[in-house]
């Protein structure tokens, strides 16, 4: 077996193309005199950071699938008959496994928050309506967005929502939202 050469090996394969992404930087000051490193100033950088995670929807996968297709979906405990607007997958009274059924597409507002600051997703879209929605018949409330009012002020408690669906779902909560109702 023929031996490598080393110089040319090393002169190869340690270089690390440079890339034009991420962060750059130019004339980075460093102190002279090394004594004075503790007194620099620190180096301050901004970076987005992605980060791609697989993840399953589990027992909740038929409320995203029930998004999917213009559908709102609880649960209900057979023994109970407690209806949870946020599904569950055991009832919280008497710990029974539920059932899948769905719920009206028309409710009230509950009580509703705005919000002037927002994640990363939000952040273009603030400020932004909050509300809980109470639904006929159904024992929780329904967290979601609130879409056509502009101010805060043109919001009023059991003001009428109705719900609607993304066209183009994307599996997430934010599939629904709802809108004033008539």
């Amino acid at each position: 077996m023929a031996k490598k050469n080393p110089t040319k090996l090393a002169s190869a394969s340690t270089r690390v193309e440079e890339l034009m992404t991420g962060t750059t930087v130019f004339n980075v000051p460093l102190p002279q005199d090394l004594k004075r490193l503790k007194t620099m100033s620190p180096i301050v950088i901004k970076h987005p950071y992605l980060v791609e995670y697989i993840h399953s929807y589990g027992q909740d996968s038929p409320f995203f699938a029930g998004l999917s297709n213009g559908k709102l979906l609880g649960t209900r405990c057979r023994k109970c008959n407690y209806t949870y607007a946020t599904p569950r997958l055991a009832c919280v009274t008497c710990g029974r496994e539920t059932e899948w059924v769905e719920l009206p597409q028309e409710g009230r507002v509950h009580t509703f928050t705005t919000c002037y600051f927002g994640s990363e997703e939000f952040l273009k879209e603030t400020p932004f309506h909050l509300v809980l929605v109470e639904f006929d018949g159904v024992d929780t409330l329904f967290l979601s967005r609130l879409l056509g009012p502009e101010r805060p002020e043109d919001i009023r408690i059991g003001m009428k929502v109705k719900a609607r669906f993304r066209r183009n779902s994307q599996l997430k909560p934010t599939d629904v939202y709802f809108v004033p109702g008539e």
